[in-house]
């Protein structure tokens, strides 16, 4: 069975093996042109959002891009809903700092960022502040000072980075270490259409360190869940771990196989498991409540060696696209 719950390495932080990913929260601007989907409302997303507590899932991520703020502006609302009823469920929030090159202050426009966030969610402080893709012109030492500067500020209990590969998450690792401070995520796209992560070493290395691996696009954007095939391919322009949908139905039929051996589990439940398998917390979107009740469902289970076996053999290796060599999704 996998842990109940992961503390964010250097706190007393607990996530658990399963999260929420919210950029279609309120992110039109990227998820027009036919992809966003018009039934979502903020109603849809406080049920997503009760829907996901009510299981246990209580770790949600977003990011300062997500529809400028939006997506943070709503879980402000979310969450002062929530302490205006006196719920007990903690949801544990992490967000992020866009790294673009002209902040060459890297150090003034991480707080202002970072303040600004926390402004927006209605928070004291957040959770996990991650940097969203490796694309400052700053070494890792003047990002690992921002930081520091973030934490020592109180306005933050962990810190991550997203789309690192091997090489740049040893290099700031080790500049957070030499500042007190752990690193404690990095935030890939890791599916069973895109298996890279865990081939190249990737996942190992996380391991060594002590890093949890977030997942995002474990379902590649729809392409798991079955909903989809090469007759009725995924609207829009959805470019993650994109691959011929023939190939992708092979793969869908292998988790339908594995699904009915465990009381009907469904494919993406299965495709979810698979990667909480792999020591990788997933964080796929929801929409509504039908949605995060489903990624809940990935819960409360194991896959059998024999499933991981087969699962491993049907995974895409998959390229990363060139859109999350900049930045990722939820």
């Amino acid at each position: 069975m996998p842990p109940a719950s992961i503390t964010l390495p250097g706190t007393n932080i607990a996530i658990p093996p399963l999260g929420v990913g919210t950029w279609a929260w309120g992110d039109k601007s990227t998820w027009g042109m036919g992809g966003y989907d018009s039934d979502l409302s903020e109603r849809t997303i406080r049920e997503a959002w009760d829907a996901s507590l009510d299981a246990g899932v209580t770790f949600f991520d977003t990011a300062e891009v997500y529809g400028s703020g939006e997506s943070e502006r709503i879980i402000g609302r979310l969450l002062a809903e929530d302490r205006a009823a006196k719920r007990r469920a903690t949801p544990i929030i992490a967000t992020k700092f866009l790294p673009t090159p002209w902040k060459l202050n890297v150090k003034s426009a991480l707080l202002a960022s970072l303040r600004a966030s926390v402004e927006r969610l209605g928070v004291e402080k957040v959770h996990l502040y991650q940097i969203h893709g490796p694309i400052s012109l700053r070494g890792h030492g003047a990002l690992a000072d921002a930081l520091a500067a973030g934490h020592e500020a109180g306005l933050l209990d962990a810190v991550g980075v997203s789309n690192y590969s091997i090489k740049e998450m040893r290099s700031i690792d080790r500049e957070l270490r030499s500042r007190g401070v752990r690193l404690a995520t990095n935030q890939i796209e890791f599916s069973l259409l895109r298996r890279s992560p865990e081939s190249s070493g990737l996942i190992a290395a996380c391991n060594e360190l002590g890093v949890v691996p977030l997942a995002y696009s474990p379902i590649g954007q729809g392409r798991l869940t079955g909903k989809y095939s090469a007759e009725s391919p995924p609207p829009g322009k959805r470019s993650f771990s994109a691959h011929p949908m023939k190939l992708v139905d092979a793969v869908v039929a292998e988790l339908r196989r594995i699904g009915a051996k465990h009381d009907g589990r469904t494919p993406s439940q299965v495709a979810l498991c698979w990667l909480i398998a792999k020591g990788a917390v997933p964080i796929p979107g929801a929409k509504n409540r039908k949605q995060a009740e489903e990624n809940a469902g990935a819960l409360g289970w194991s896959l059998t060696d024999e499933d991981m076996a087969a699962l491993d053999r049907a995974a895409l290796e998959g390229k990363r696209s060139l859109q999350s060599r900049f930045w990722q999704h939820g």
